[in-house]
């Protein structure tokens, strides 16, 4: 199948814990957290030179709670877990086909239930990259 080319819509992004997708996610927005070297070298007449030596990723990610649905009730299991309990794999499917795999990421849910009366109680968590993921490029 050939690869995707030109503008997409957001949904068809897909997210997986353990293997398993979510439902109900509704909005996603992702930050790159990059640390960067930085010196100035006598040899360099005061220019400044860098080298980025560190990064990390956060997936905030907002849904519904959707009790029954095996990932979006893993998702809200990490609630009340800390340590090494709040780590579970994670993956991301972009839209061309490449998969992003965090082996264990932080979930850090955020919001999981509580609103109005009328509304529909929210799955609101961050996904905290824990390590090295494996990006495996699309076919």
């Amino acid at each position: 199948m050939p690869t995707p080319t030109g503008v997409y819509p957001c949904y068809e992004n897909q997210f997986k814990i353990n293997n398993t997708a979510i439902a109900n996610c509704t909005s996603f927005s992702v930050s790159f957290n990059n640390g960067v070297e930085e010196w100035t070298a006598m040899e360099s007449e005061g220019w400044l030179s860098r080298l980025m030596t560190a990064k990390s990723v956060t997936i905030s990610i907002n849904g519904k709670r959707t009790l029954g649905d095996t990932g979006n009730d893993r998702v809200a299991a990490h609630v009340f877990h800390n340590g090494t309990d709040a780590q579970d794999d994670f993956s991301w499917t972009f839209p061309d086909g490449t998969v992003v795999t965090f082996s264990n990421a932080v979930i850090d849910v955020k919001e999981c239930g509580g609103g109005e009366s009328t509304d529909v109680g929210p799955l609101n968590f961050d996904v905290l990259s824990n390590g090295k993921p494996t990006v495996t490029p699309a076919a």
